[in-house]
C-alpha cells in the first residue's frame, strides 16, 4: 500500500500517542519507525550499555558509527561525535523511544510553566516567552492520558491546580523517601509522591511493579512501565487501521505547492515513496527539526530555542544505611520550588533521585576529593552506596535563540542526509536557577540527616537530551513560531509537529505527560480527509 490518510513519523511518546488518536478516528495510518521493535530480552540490563550512563554504549538505536552528529563547543570548535558520547543528547531509537526506558515520572506543568514571559519577563538575549495555550487548555488531554496511559499517584502538592484522583495509588515509599518526606514538613514545605506511568497494581492487562530499581535506562522486566509500546501503538495496530513499519528511515517530508504529500523512505537499502494528506512528525526536538529542515520548511526559529533541563540539588550520606531495595527510585517531591523564588526565575520540582547504578554512582555522584579508582574509591563505594540519597530536579530553563539545530554542511550519515549539527547555549539565568536549586537540596538534605552534602556547579552548556525541546516552538504569529497552537506548520497544510519540539518552555517537570497530552490534542485537531 503506498497511500494512507495520515503518516507519522516516530513512534515514540508523541507519535504513538498522535497515531492512536487518528487511528481510533477512522484515519488509515502509516507509522514509521527508524528503530527496531524491543522488549526486556532484547535490551537487557546491562549496566555498562544503556542510556542512564551512554558513555560505554547504549542498548537501542542505530549504529553509532552511521548515524554522528555535529557538536560545536563552547570556543566555536565542531566535533563529530557519537550516541555514546558526550555533546550528542541522544535519545532512545526503538517503538516507544524514551518511554521504553524512562523513569515514567508523569507531571503536569503548572499554570505559570506556560506564561514564563508574563510572569518573570524576557531577560535580555534570551528568547523566553509565553505558550499560545494555557493551563486550562492541556487539563482534558492530561486526564484522559493519565487515564488510557495509566498513571499512579498521590494528591497534587499545595501549589499545584486541585485535580481528580489518578487512576492508580502511589508505589512503595522507600526508606530515604520516608526521611524526605518528614524533613520536608520540618522545613514547612509540601510534599507529594511521584506520579509515575507505572502499574502500581495490576492494570490494562498488564502485572503490577516489581519494585526493581532499575526504571531510568532500561526496558521493565513485567512491562509495568507504561510506554507508547504497550499502550497507544498496540490499540493502534488493533483497529485495523494502522501499519507499523520499523527500522525505516525518513528521507523527507514531500511538499507540493504549500501542502504535504506524503513522505520518502528507506527499509532494506529501498527507497519508497507513499502518498497522505496528512504527515505528523514526531522524531524528538533535533530529529524533528533535521527532518523539516531537510524537507525544505523555511522559518528562522526552526531548529532554535533548542532546550532541554539541567538536573540540579544535591547529593547527601546518611550516617545510617537507608538502601532498602524498594524501587521504582524516585517517590517523593517538593514543588515549593517551581515558582515564586525570589530573584531567579522559575525553579525545578525536587524529588529523591532514581537508584543509581554502581558505575553510574561513581562515575557521576563523588564529592570533591574521593578518587574515581583505587583502594580509597573501594572503601568510599562500599560506605556511601547504601547511605545515598539525591535530592534535585528538571530546572527550568530559559531558551536561547542561539542554541540551534541545524544541517552540518560537510558531515553525512550512512544514508547521504546531513547530520543534525548542535550548536550555543542556554540562557546564564539558568545557571543562576540551578545554583538557587543546589542550595534548596543542600538544606532538604541536611534537614533529614545527612552527614556528608555536595553539589554539582552548573556550567553553561548546550542542552537537549532526554528531555530535548523547543526547535518547533508553537504560537500564534508565523514570524516568532514554527507551528500553530494545533501543532500545525505555519504555511504548509498538512504538515503536523507532535513532540517536546513544540514546546515553547520546558518546566520544571519532566515533560512527557505534556508531550502526550499536546499530540493527543493535535491529533483530535487534524481535520477529517
Amino acid at each position: 500500500m503506498t497511500r494512507y490518510d495520515a503518516i507519522v513519523v516516530g513512534a515514540g511518546a508523541g507519535g504513538g500517542v498522535a497515531a492512536n488518536v487518528l487511528a481510533q478516528r477512522g484515519f488509515r495510518v502509516l507509522i514509521l519507525e527508524q528503530g527496531p521493535w524491543l522488549d526486556f530480552a532484547t535490551s537487557g540490563r546491562d549496566h555498562l550499555r544503556n542510556h542512564r550512563l551512554p558513555q560505554y554504549g547504549d542498548n537501542t538505536g542505530l549504529k553509532p558509527e552511521e548515524n554522528p552528529r555535529v557538536f560545536v563547543d563552547g570556543t566555536g570548535n565542531p566535533h563529530i561525535v557519537l550516541s555514546y558520547q558526550g555533546g550528542f543528547n541522544h535519545n532512545a531509537t526503538a517503538v516507544g523511544s524514551g518511554t521504553f526506558l524512562y523513569g515514567a515520572q508523569a507531571w503536569r506543568f503548572h499554570p505559570y510553566d506556560l506564561q514564563m514571559a508574563s510572569v518573570y519577563g524576557v531577560p535580555e538575549g534570551s528568547s523566553l516567552a509565553d505558550w499560545p495555550i494555557g493551563y486550562e487548555d492541556l487539563v482534558p488531554w492530561y486526564e484522559r492520558v493519565e487515564d488510557e496511559i495509566g498513571v499512579c499517584g498521590s494528591p497534587p502538592a499545595e501549589e499545584m491546580p486541585a485535580r481528580r484522583e489518578y487512576p492508580m495509588p502511589p508505589t512503595a515509599l522507600p526508606e530515604k523517601g520516608r526521611r524526605l518526606q518528614e524533613a520536608a514538613k520540618g522545613l514547612g514545605w509540601s510534599t507529594q509522591r511521584v506520579p509515575l506511568l507505572i502499574n502500581s497494581v495490576p492494570h490494562d492487562g498488564r502485572a503490577a511493579c516489581v519494585n526493581c530499581q532499575h526504571c531510568v535506562g532500561f526496558a521493565c522486566p513485567v512491562d509495568a512501565k507504561n510506554g507508547t509500546q504497550n499502550t497507544a501503538i498496540p490499540r493502534a495496530l488493533a483497529t485495523g487501521n494502522a501499519t507499523l513499519l520499523t527500522e525505516a528511515s525518513v528521507l523527507r517530508v514531500n511538499l507540493v505547492d504549500g501542502r504535504a504529500t506524503g513522505v520518502t523512505y528507506v527499509k532494506d537499502g529501498v527507497e519508497t515513496n507513499v502518498e497522505a494528506p496528512v504527515v505528523v512528525v514526531a522524531g524528538g526536538a533535533i530529529e524533528s527539526a533535521r527532518l523539516l529542515l531537510l524537507s525544505g520548511v523555511e522559518s528562522d526559529h526552526l531548529g532554535r530555542h533548542l532546550q532541554g533541563h539541567y538536573y540540579h540539588g544535591a547529593h547527601g550520606i546518611f550516617p545510617d544505611e537507608v538502601w532498602d531495595g524498594i524501587g521504582p527510585g524516585a517517590s517523593v517531591a517538593t514543588l515549593r520550588f517551581n515558582h515564586g523564588n525570589e530573584e531567579v526565575i522559575g525553579g525545578a520540582m525536587m524529588a529523591d533521585d532514581f537508584i543509581a547504578t554502581p558505575i553510574s554512582f561513581a562515575k557521576g555522584s563523588r564529592p570533591v576529593g574521593i578518587p574515581g579508582w583505587g583502594q580509597a574509591h573501594k572503601e568510599w563505594m562500599r560506605h556511601a552506596y547504601p547511605r545515598f540519597v539525591t535530592a534535585s530536579g528538571p530546572v527550568q530553563e530559559i531558551p536561547s535563540p542561539t542554541s540551534r539545530v541545524s544541517l552540518d554542511p560537510w558531515v553525512t550519515d550512512s544514508l547521504g542526509r546531513p547530520v543534525a549539527r548542535l550548536s550555543g547555549t542556554t540562557h546564564p539565568e539558568t545557571i543562576r536557577t540551578s545554583l538557587f536549586i543546589n542550595a534548596r537540596g543542600a538544606e532538604w538534605l541536611r534537614a533529614a540527616g545527612c552527614e556528608t552534602v555536595w553539589v554539582n556547579e552548573p556550567v553553561l552548556r548546550l542542552s537537549g537530551g532526554q528531555h530535548q525541546s523547543g526547535t518547533c516552538r508553537m504560537g500564534d504569529d508565523p514570524t516568532t513560531s514554527v507551528v500553530d497552537r494545533n501543532g500545525k506548520v505555519h504555511g504548509i497544510e498538512g504538515l503536523y509537529v507532535a513532540d517536546g519540539s513544540v514546546h515553547v518552555t520546558n518546566g520544571g517537570f519532566n515533560p512527557v505527560l505534556t508531550i502526550m497530552a499536546l499530540a493527543m490534542r493535535t491529533a483530535s485537531a487534524i481535520p477529517d480527509v
